[in-house]
């Protein structure tokens, strides 16, 4: 795919959504770190479903610690992995409190040096909090950086690289939702909605779905 090809994509997913944002429900860059946390493996609904109840109670490091990992399990025991994350959640917030000053870190290395917390989420929150222009790859983007040929790459971190070299300065802060949301809502796993495709005279995927019959 050149150049061109791909600042259209991106032209046309601004065009389409001038302002893209997380699905999570965030508040301060706590909650959204702790929001990402939890989500590995998980939906953003289901998350969203745990923290509403959750962030009354503790939404600072200091409050969730206070919970300990058996007063937090309750409120997150509908997410996967509830149990692992339940103590890495616990872990990160005693490191924030012994070593940020109950703050969340704007670096990479003091982020995944977090329990719990991967390239996947450091990028997420360097981007979503702090305004990075970081592209975090989730399933939704590997599929769609590699069907469409924006960024075809053989694994997240290979598509991550091709995506910061290929991808215009002026879309990499939102590049992240566009793709996110385009995988996520018409590029999907089993049989993409190629028929409702803002992108689909662009995309090099050859096996494009046609529009359902009725009734099917």
């Amino acid at each position: 795919m050149n150049s061109e090809k791909r600042r259209e994509i991106f032209t046309r997913l601004r065009q389409a959504n001038p302002h893209p944002k997380t699905e999570l429900e965030y508040k301060t860059p706590f909650e959204l770190l702790i929001a990402v946390l939890l989500s590995a493996q998980a939906t953003d609904v289901s998350v969203n479903k745990a923290t509403r109840r959750l962030y009354p109670v503790a939404n600072t490091p200091a409050g969730m610690l206070a919970l300990g990992v058996d007063g937090l399990i309750p409120y997150i025991q509908t997410i996967g992995l509830f149990r692992t994350k339940a103590k890495n959640v616990i872990a990160t917030c005693q490191l924030l409190l012994e070593q940020h000053g109950g703050e969340v870190p704007q670096t990479r290395e003091a982020l995944e040096a977090l329990p719990g917390v991967g390239r996947k989420t450091a990028n997420v929150v360097l981007n979503t909090a702090f305004g990075q222009p970081t592209i975090a790859v989730d399933t939704h983007i590997f599929r769609v950086s590699n069907r469409t040929g924006i960024a075809p790459g053989k694994d997240v971190d290979e598509v991550e690289r091709k995506l910061m070299k290929f991808v215009a300065p002026e879309f990499q802060l939102d590049a992240h939702h566009w793709l996110i949301l385009h995988g996520r809502y018409t590029c999907i796993a089993r049989k993409p909605q190629c028929w409702n495709c803002i992108i689909a005279d662009l995309c090099e995927f050859k096996k494009k779905t046609p529009l359902p019959e009725k009734g099917v």
